[in-house]
């Protein structure tokens, strides 16, 4: 079960790597499309694109800091970072909000430590009861 931790961390390392591609190619594509327009209406374009490519950069440099915290080849029975949790409700990896990542014909959904559900799962175990949004559910196995 521990190697199913590796092929999961790859999938939000993957998507933290599209995203450079499209903030890179999006940048790209304005600095050509207002090449040679004299309007201070384009330039301001512009500099909002870069400004707003910028700021996604730097979600990205969370999000890889993040990501180099993940130890894929520690288990741990207490719920924390890298955690992958079996419930009876879903399957859930504790990573980056990558939505719901598909493995060996099981779905997990790849959420942020900081999502409400992350929260009422840090710190528990296997057999605990967790009830969210009037919903009961109990965790299997935590790896």
């Amino acid at each position: 079960m521990r190697d199913l931790k590796k092929p999961l961390f790859v999938i939000p390392e993957n998507f933290k790597n599209k995203t450079i591609d499209e903030i890179q190619e999006s940048l790209t594509s304005e600095t050509k499309s207002s090449a040679g327009d004299k309007h201070e209406t384009g330039r301001a374009m512009l500099q909002l694109e870069r400004e707003k490519a910028g700021h996604q950069l730097s979600e990205i440099q969370k999000i890889n800091q993040l990501l180099s915290k993940i130890d894929v080849s520690k288990t741990s029975q207490t719920i924390g970072l890298g955690s992958v949790i079996f419930t009876t409700q879903a399957n859930y990896f504790i990573t980056v909000s990558a939505g719901e990542l598909k493995f060996d014909n099981q779905s997990f959904y790849a959420i942020s430590a900081n999502t409400p559900i992350a929260k009422l799962l840090l710190g528990k175990g296997g057999d605990e009861q967790i009830k969210f949004r009037a919903q009961e559910f109990k965790i299997i196995k935590v790896i």
